[in-house]
């Protein structure tokens, strides 16, 4: 019920601003990725391969509605069963503005689709995500954020339920951008720490914790490319067998 009633307020609200496309186009953009391997809440999606996504958002006219649609995909054989689209509305604001603890926030629901397998026999699930970040709450550079995931079973009676697939997992970043005078845009230091609670069988435990540096490339007035290299360290097995996990993103960014 709450996932019908959240698509439908984005409707509504989307439609509550149809004047403002008369002023603003509809932002699309769209961005391929390549992730050596693909760490989802701390857990390897496809085992040691690597994944290829490709997401086109929608911004409708600025007015922080919007959706995304991905695709994700291993680059071996062997994983047909798990190629997926998801489908994620969101609405995302800035609360408290220019105030030493400005709000920038996000909420969506993702509805993902495992598009070779029958509905009833997929481990199909929605999920409810909510982000809040704090730009100027710490020195000129640092930005906390907090993120929490709720995942459960889109089909309740399905007879592949478990109660793997539901639970909930908390994060807490700090990211520092750090100014090179060689490169046009800072080096991102990231961090993260994960509580997962019961999602995926794991224990009630803090379960991974993950290093990364990154940047971003302008190529031209609308293409960006960011790449970056992170290091997990997990602290759950139940999570993810392997304690240390290194691996890289390659990000292409296209944005009409």
């Amino acid at each position: 019920m709450s996932k019908n009633i959240f698509i439908t307020m984005l409707i509504l609200l989307a439609a509550a601003n149809l004047s403002v496309a008369e002023e603003k186009d509809i932002g699309v953009t769209f961005d391929l990725s390549y992730h050596s391997k693909w760490l989802s809440k701390g857990a390897e999606g496809y085992g040691q391969q690597g994944a290829v996504f490709a997401t086109v958002d929608l911004d409708f006219w600025d007015s922080g509605f919007g959706v995304q649609v991905i695709h994700r995909n291993a680059t071996a054989s062997g994983y047909v069963d798990k190629q997926r689209f998801d489908y994620r509305p969101y609405y995302k604001s800035i609360a408290f503005t220019d105030k030493p603890y400005q709000t920038n926030y996000m909420i969506s629901t993702e509805y993902e689709n495992y598009y070779g397998l029958d509905r009833n026999k997929a481990y199909t699930t929605w999920e409810w995500i909510c982000s809040f970040s704090w730009p100027k709450l710490l020195p000129k550079g640092f930005t906390p954020t907090y993120i929490v995931h709720y995942e459960y079973p889109a089909v309740r009676n399905d007879i592949y339920h478990y109660s793997s697939m539901e639970g909930w997992v908390h994060r807490f970043k700090l990211d520092y951008d750090i100014e090179v005078s060689e490169l046009p845009n800072p080096i991102k230091f990231s961090s993260e720490v994960a509580y997962t609670d019961g999602l995926g069988r794991a224990d009630h435990d803090w379960s991974y914790a993950t290093f990364g540096l990154s940047t971003k490339f302008s190529i031209n007035e609308n293409m960006t490319f960011s790449p970056g290299i992170y290091q997990q360290v997990t602290m759950d097995k139940s999570v993810c067998p392997r304690k240390d996990v290194t691996y890289c993103i390659l990000s292409m960014k296209y944005q009409f």
